[in-house]
């Protein structure tokens, strides 16, 4: 049968490309997996309990309302507006099933073929693989010297075909959080240009401040240009129950539904239950988590402060530590395969988010354990002995 070039043209998945690897190993050692920015331990109770209750409903199985159960738009709403010090309605939030499919729906409603987009580099690959499936033509806004996007830089790469410019703050794979001030610049450029500014907010939480990330939601207005998108999967260790949002004007969330309608329907009502539950009664589940986060950031970076093995990090955050190799002569993915075989090290190459080989890997520590954060700068050293 005759298959899409859009999809041809796309690369697989990093991060099953590098799980793929680890059947090959030739060293017999428990791994270090700093692969997936995923929580791999169980939900607050409040949360599992919720769910057991929810399996035993009569609507527990059936579509939730289509833009999300109302309680869980409103509760969301309300945090945002007391987070941010700013002013979401419910009717600007729309459920979505996590928020990969909430940046697909947004970047299809506001976008198409012959039209073009704004993505900041590093990006996260799934932005870039969407927009170019869908036949968007992807501009990439390089980073200044401090990993950070340039709004006047930006300026001089939109057009009008330029349809969003999409920013991931706290940055995924960098973790580099974008400063207020700079998403102010943002937020006024693209409004003076009629685009739409699309700001992935996933690790919102895990920026080291309580500080609001942004106070672009206190603009009378911000609807217009705004669009944030967020996630509960990281905040409520939920990656599996799909469950993220699109926060926006409600002319937007609109068009998005027509789209989810095609996709989904609805987000999966036993995630949105979980979210909500995680939202009324996990809350200082999650500001442990936050705060155990921050220790593990500390640990890695004492980790890598001597660079082990000639790899150097350039930048931490959130789930992730942006490190470039020593080995700038060889391929990335050369450098990923001779860690995961010889090292049992596996992590994700940075030419998954970059659109040249820079020499960069992603390393996400967030899911090793102190001792396991302990054991890395042996097992990095040892590519070079």
């Amino acid at each position: 049968m005759h298959l899409s070039s859009r999809t041809l043209d796309l690369v697989h998945s990093p991060i099953g490309a590098a799980h793929a690897l680890l059947d090959q190993r030739n060293v017999a050692r428990a791994l270090l997996d700093l692969s997936q920015a995923a929580p791999s331990f169980p939900p607050p109770p409040a949360v599992a309990e919720r769910v057991a209750e929810v399996a035993h409903e009569a609507d527990g199985g059936r579509y939730a309302p289509q833009p999300g159960l109302p309680a869980l738009r409103e509760a969301f709403a309300e945090e945002l507006s007391r987070v941010y010090r700013g002013s979401v309605g419910a009717e600007q939030v729309l459920v979505t099933a996590g928020c990969n499919q909430a940046f697909c729906l947004v970047a299809s409603a506001v976008a198409g073929p012959g039209d073009s987009v704004v993505l900041a580099s590093p990006f996260y690959f799934n932005h870039d693989m969407w927009l170019r499936a869908e036949g968007v033509e992807v501009v990439h806004l390089p980073p200044d010297a401090d990993l950070l996007p340039d709004p006047d830089r930006a300026a001089e790469l939109v057009t009008g075909r330029t349809r969003a410019i999409v920013l991931v703050s706290p940055g995924n794979p960098t973790g580099v959080t974008i400063p207020p001030d700079r998403l102010r610049g943002f937020a006024e450029l693209a409004r003076s240009r009629d685009v739409a500014l699309v700001l992935d907010e996933t690790y919102r939480s895990y920026r080291g401040t309580d500080a609001p990330a942004h106070d672009l939601f206190a603009d009378p207005g911000w609807d217009d240009t705004v669009v944030s998108l967020h996630s509960f999967s990281k905040e409520l260790a939920i990656p599996g129950y799909r469950v993220g949002a699109i926060v926006g004007g409600v002319a937007l969330l609109v068009e998005a539904l027509k789209l989810l309608d095609c996709v989904a329907i609805s987000a999966p009502r036993i995630g949105q239950e979980a979210a909500l539950a995680g939202l009324r009664h996990a809350g200082a589940w999650r500001a442990e988590q936050v705060a155990r986060l921050a220790r593990l950031q500390g640990e890695f970076e004492a980790a890598m402060a001597e660079e082990p093995g000639g790899f150097e990090l350039v930048s931490a955050g959130a789930y992730f530590g942006w490190v470039r190799h020593p080995f700038d002569r060889s391929p990335t993915a050369d450098v990923v395969r001779r860690l995961v075989l010889d090292h049992a090290v596996l992590v994700i190459p940075g030419t998954a988010f970059t659109p040249t080989d820079q020499a960069m890997l992603r390393f996400s520590f967030a899911n090793l354990g102190s001792d396991e954060i302990a054991e890395l700068p042996d097992r990095l050293a040892e590519i070079v002995a």
